[in-house]
């Protein structure tokens, strides 16, 4: 039986990525893995509530521009409360022909998160 997944989106700086998931986002860094001297390369850990997200600067993780979508129990209240933080809203919150209620951002890689709730 499947338990999780944790998507890895690569990111080319670990700080940045830091400031945007962690102070923007409202993740919490749980982990980072940096082998050698300086900010990167990095494997960090990220957690939001029941929400686990990975970033990685190490070259072979991916490539930048990668899409996850996390589900939400209120975008409108998720909405205002990132905007409040001066976070560029890609897609404002809207409700889908297929029956969600979506908003995307992105970070500074150009990874689309896509904050999602289902069938409103």
């Amino acid at each position: 039986m499947f338990k999780f997944a944790i998507p890895v989106l690569h990111v080319t700086s670990s700080a940045a990525a830091e400031e945007f998931y962690c102070n923007r986002l409202g993740f919490n860094q749980t982990f980072a893995y940096r082998p050698f001297a300086g900010a990167d390369p990095c494997y960090m850990g990220l957690t939001r509530d029941d929400v686990e997200l990975h970033v990685s600067s190490f070259s072979g993780d991916g490539v930048a521009g990668g899409v996850v979508f996390v589900g939400v129990e209120d975008v409108d209240e998720l909405h205002q409360e990132l905007k409040a933080k001066g976070v560029v809203i890609d897609l404002e919150p809207t409700d889908q022909s297929w029956g969600n209620r979506e908003m995307y951002v992105h970070d500074p890689d150009n990874n689309s998160i896509r904050f999602v709730h289902r069938g409103r």
